[in-house]
């Protein structure tokens, strides 16, 4: 065997996108790019905004000398100050540069932060439905994971939250807005997420972090505001990336923001800037740290996303699904019309449309759609859902 047992068992258990993405593919090859509906990779299509163009023109004609250079692992002043000074205007707290810290997107933030947190057999609680990447990230750093279910609206049971904070857990993992779902958690939720965990804290005289997984924060439909962890608890830390609000998911730009009321800050600030660059990452890439200082007040027209939202959603529920209607992010989760998601997710295939069963999100009976491609290739689509729909009712 070429790799380990665990990464085998791993790769089989991470593979469903991959699965899906393998099979579009195979799909477009032999009916045409046209006539398939691949609806299941969170890729977005649309191109970043044009403010982002207008940096890049600007830095190109005009290089800043020594600007592909190393740089200090935390990142660069310049940027980490934009970033700062953006966090101190959405959420009214003094962030300072030295809260900040550049990473290679969310990914790279997560492990970032679990590498400098987790000991050997510590616990990190996350809820469903999950990105299931968490599970191998924990297990990056020695570490385990417990599930906190939830209700046919995703709200994560709070009291089964509590019975599992143990006195080994250190790490609370939330994503809002939520993918695969689309949630977005309000501040009542928070708030009592934060409660709970206090309570633990007290009960067991730990520390248990509060980490919030949000590269979709700025995806928010409906008006909505989002409710920042960082009023929620006070050892709470932040990790994202410009891939979904900026369009850049391929270059890999994120950050990590600690709470600026955090004990013990400057500590945990020189663990996560050590972790970064024994981790391998060194420092974010620089050439996209130069560019984002400029953009942290930009956004892609969100508007563009809830029109497919509105439109999917209409589409799927005319036919007879339940869906829950996403608040961000561009996703969606109905529910499949058997029990057995992969059967049913088969049977969409076979109509040339592609998603995700939501076992691989820990929950089975769904599956996930990603409406952040073409308005083509979501209408499409409908007929396929339609038919599949009525092969089981």
């Amino acid at each position: 065997m070429a790799v380990s047992r665990k990464i085998s068992e791993f790769m089989e258990q991470g593979s469903w996108i991959r699965k899906m993405f393998e099979d579009g593919i195979v799909l477009k090859q032999q009916f045409g790019e046209e006539n398939v509906f691949d609806l299941s990779l969170g890729n977005p299509v649309m191109e970043p905004p044009q403010e982002f163009f207008d940096a890049l023109s600007d830095i190109a004609k005009e290089p800043i000398k020594g600007m592909h250079r190393y740089m200090p692992n935390a990142g660069l002043e310049t940027t980490r100050a934009a970033v700062a000074q953006e966090l101190c205007s959405e959420t009214g707290l003094d962030f300072d540069t030295e809260d900040i810290l550049m990473t290679v997107g969310a990914g790279g933030a997560l492990n970032v932060i679990m590498k400098t947190l987790l000991d050997p057999d510590d616990e990190v609680v996350i809820f469903s439905p999950y990105f299931v990447e968490y599970f191998f990230y924990a297990d990056n750093h020695g570490a385990k994971c417990s599930v906190v279910p939830c209700d046919d609206r995703f709200i994560p049971d709070l009291k089964v939250l509590a019975s599992l904070i143990t006195p080994k857990t250190r790490m609370v993992l939330t994503s809002s807005p939520n993918n695969p779902s689309g949630i977005v958690y309000d501040s009542q939720l928070l708030s009592t997420i934060g409660e709970v965990i206090k309570s633990k804290e007290q009960e067991y005289g730990s520390e248990i972090f509060l980490v919030s997984d949000e590269p979709y924060r700025k995806i928010l439909f409906d008006g909505m505001e989002y409710p920042h962890i960082y009023r929620f608890h006070p050892r709470s830390i932040v990790a994202t990336s410009h891939s979904k609000d900026l369009a850049l998911p391929g270059e890999r730009i994120g950050f990590i923001a600690v709470n600026p009321n955090c004990d013990d800050k400057n500590e945990l600030v020189d663990g996560l800037t050590f972790c970064n660059r024994t981790l391998g990452f060194v420092n974010a890439p620089a050439l996209m740290q130069h560019l984002v200082a400029r953009l942290q007040s930009v956004t892609i027209d969100v508007s563009k996303y809830q029109a497919q939202r509105d439109f999917l959603y209409d589409a799927l529920t005319a036919i007879g699904y339940n869906v829950v209607k996403p608040g961000g992010a561009f996703y969606m989760f109905p529910k499949a019309p058997i029990e057995n998601d992969v059967v049913f997710v088969d049977e969409l295939r076979k109509h040339k449309v592609l998603v995700v069963p939501g076992s691989g999100f820990g929950m089975q009976g769904y599956f996930r759609v990603s409406y952040c491609v073409t308005d083509a290739t979501l209408a499409g689509a409908i007929d396929g859902f339609r038919d599949a729909f009525d092969t089981f009712t």
